[in-house]
């Protein structure tokens, strides 16, 4: 046992946490490394078994890996469904959401082995940092969270690159190749390099599971996405359970070229920063999913809902998953999926996602009541009483602000006919005296 005890270390098998693993090493602790597969790409057995060696070849006195892809998408990834979550309105947060499950496990490895801490690898300017302090101190308060990156002296991506080649550490980033990459099976996240000046566009090689809209096929594609209270079950008929589904609708819909977010995000800690995202599967699903609410929830609840989904979005954002207030949203949320079943067709064509058309059984578009044409229920001669009541607050106060219009009206008429008398007295009087003044 080392002088510090051990140190459950968040591991990927990257730049920042392989060179993290030697230095925690080097600082006193004995370091379990811990990676969770959330349905990454390499994902295979053989890989993970590979980052596990890896770790042990690095010094590492204990590996784990834990397989919670299921787990992810039926616990994390399906409330983020229920609740439409995209923080800014466009980034449907799939690495804010993925902190939470691997803290999960984190915890559960640290008090397995005995471990006095848990080591992240985040630096200081990003929300990640935020998300394992809170997050794993929400389910152990107990338990220290080490964020070294933050002080040490590898400031940038080239000294951790110069730092792992010294110290024989392989990884995948070069100078050439400097990308920070994040994915999961909601999507992949990709920044640094040249993304960091806004103007320079994103290089091809920069985009891994969505084609280019110029090179997509010349055919278009529609796709039926099924849903039953509230979750997509199947996609053009073939039931799937959650993660096989969104892994599906990934190839399905990024070979369309949809998918690519680029944009200007706010930051938790306070900077802006310039983020680039693929996420097909996510964000054909939420729009889907935003398209059936609509024909299957009341209004009022949908204005409701559209208010609260921006406060869900920012609490999975700044890394208060475990917090009362996004419990309470859940649940929310939850109550009003049990009529969300139905089905919505999706048009992929070079780029593009658009819904044109769907159907509920519970729907509550109502044919009769819409239409123009012949069939029409709608009974029009209630307009006329529920535009009386409805319009009669504003009547109301319409015909008070008349009434004060006009009492200020007779005021004012007043004032100007007493100022009229007065000049024209005024008037009289010097009249007056300068006849005086001419008879002398």
């Amino acid at each position: 046992m080392s002088e510090k005890g051990k140190v459950v270390l968040a591991y990927s098998g990257g730049l920042d946490t392989s060179c993290l693993l030697k230095y925690l090493q080097d600082d006193g602790y004995d370091v379990v490394s811990c990676i969770a597969a959330l349905g990454q790409p390499s994902e295979e057995r053989c890989d993970i078994d590979a980052v596990n060696e890896k770790a042990k070849k690095l010094g590492a006195v204990a590996a784990y890996d834990v397989d919670i892809r299921d787990e992810f998408a039926e616990d994390f990834i399906a409330k983020a469904i229920f609740a439409n979550g995209m923080y800014e309105n466009k980034y449907p947060l799939l690495s804010a959401l993925s902190r939470p499950a691997i803290c999960r496990h984190l915890v559960k490895v640290a008090q397995a082995e005995g471990a006095v801490a848990i080591a992240h690898g985040c630096t200081g300017k990003g929300n990640d940092q935020v998300r394992f302090e809170l997050e794993c101190k929400a389910l152990d308060p107990t338990l220290e969270i080490l964020g070294p990156v933050r002080s040490w002296e590898l400031t940038t991506r080239s000294s951790e690159i110069e730092y792992a080649q010294s110290r024989g550490i392989p990884v995948d980033a070069t100078k050439e190749n400097p990308y920070s990459i994040d994915e999961n099976v909601w999507g992949r996240a990709i920044e640094c390099g040249v993304l960091e000046d806004p103007w320079n566009e994103a290089p091809k090689g920069a985009w891994a599971i969505t084609v280019d809209p110029e090179d997509a096929p010349d055919e278009a594609r529609d796709v039926v996405l099924g849903f039953e209270a509230g979750l997509p079950v199947s996609i053009d008929g073939q039931r799937m359970k959650l993660y096989d589904l969104i892994a599906a609708l990934n190839k399905i819909v990024g070979s369309h070229g949809f998918g690519r977010i680029d944009m200007i995000e706010d930051r938790l800690v306070g900077l802006k920063s310039r983020e680039c995202y693929e996420q097909p599967g996510a964000l054909a699903i939420i729009m889907a999913h935003k398209q059936l609410e609509c024909l299957c929830l009341p209004g009022d609840v949908l204005h409701t809902k559209l208010q609260l989904e921006h406060d869900w979005s920012r609490q999975v954002y700044n890394g208060l998953w475990y917090s009362p207030l996004k419990d309470a949203l859940d649940a929310f949320f939850a109550s009003t999926q049990k009529t969300v079943t139905g089905e919505v067709r999706l048009h992929l064509y070079k780029g593009s996602c658009t819904v044109t058309g769907s159907r509920a059984n519970s729907s509550m578009y109502d044919f009769g009541l819409a239409t123009y044409d012949k069939g029409d229920t709608f009974d029009r001669t209630a307009a006329k009483g529920f535009m009386d009541l409805f319009g009669l607050p504003n009547r109301v106060w319409a015909e008070r602000r008349v009434e004060r219009e006009k009492a200020a009206g007779v005021v004012a008429a007043a004032q100007i006919a007493a100022m009229g008398q007065k000049q024209a007295e005024a008037t009289g009087s010097g009249e007056a005296g300068a006849e005086g003044t001419a008879s002398k």
